[in-house]
């Protein structure tokens, strides 16, 4: 059973729509999405529409990241740059009601949500369970005892990754260890690991493998879109994906 991960759309429709079609080439039984589907790119209401309407895929869980929780509840004090709370106050401006009741009444608020999958108790938080929304799981810093769950499923860095932690258990036949299996996805709409094309994962449940996948879309169409509404540096680094 293959599951699509996705994380930090960020409003590049582009991006998505790239994401969409390389998913076709696989046999997708569901999607984990993990917040921040809005912000930063200039089409946060075409991508919301996108996946209420158009999205062909169970979706497992939809959670909130930081910009649906400090847009939606007009809290922008964690923004770790003037320019950062600026853009969220401006697609604030911008979201249409619509969009709005979705992201309100579609997606888990609390920024993190357990599910099952093939039998494996799953976590999905947009950071860490040690602050949901606002510092991102690492492989050097997990940020957060995870002990309970057997795959845990994160983003907000846009890094991806894929590793196993173990945890001290009773348990003589696996040699008192369990392992939690921790997937980041990166980011679909506005990657910083100096790979500007759309990102996300593919997970089987079948096997516990994780492939991570990148595909080209036109970042040259989303840039156009900036008309100087928002800081500049948002536009520059969807070339070089920083």
């Amino acid at each position: 059973m293959l599951y699509a991960v996705l994380s930090d759309i960020h409003g590049n429709m582009y991006a998505l729509q790239s994401v969409l079609r390389d998913m076709r080439s696989f046999d997708i039984k569901g999607a984990v999405l993990l917040g921040d589907l809005i912000d930063y790119g200039m089409q946060s209401n075409e991508v919301v529409r996108l996946l209420r309407d158009e999205f062909d895929y169970d979706i497992i869980c939809n959670i909130w990241g930081n910009h649906e929780r400090a847009i939606m509840l007009g809290d922008f004090d964690r923004f770790s740059s003037q320019r950062g709370e600026d853009c969220a106050k401006h697609t604030a401006s911008l979201l249409a009601d619509d969009v709005k009741q979705y992201l309100d009444t579609k997606m888990t608020r609390e920024g993190r949500a357990e599910f099952t999958l093939a039998g494996k108790k799953c976590l999905a938080v947009h950071a860490s369970l040690d602050e949901p929304y606002w510092k991102a799981i690492a492989p050097d810093n997990v940020r957060g005892d995870y002990r309970e769950y057997d795959i845990v499923f994160s983003g907000h860095s846009h890094y991806s990754h894929a590793f196993a932690k173990f945890y001290e258990t009773q348990d003589p036949q696996r040699r008192n260890k369990h392992a939690v299996t921790f997937i980041n996805p990166g980011s679909v709409g506005q990657p910083r690991n100096h790979n500007p094309r759309a990102q996300y994962a593919i997970f089987d449940s079948d096997t516990l493998s994780v492939t991570m996948r990148c595909t080209d879309y036109p970042a040259d169409k989303a840039m156009a879109l900036y008309d100087g509404s928002v800081d500049d540096f948002y536009r520059a680094r969807l070339e070089y994906g920083v």
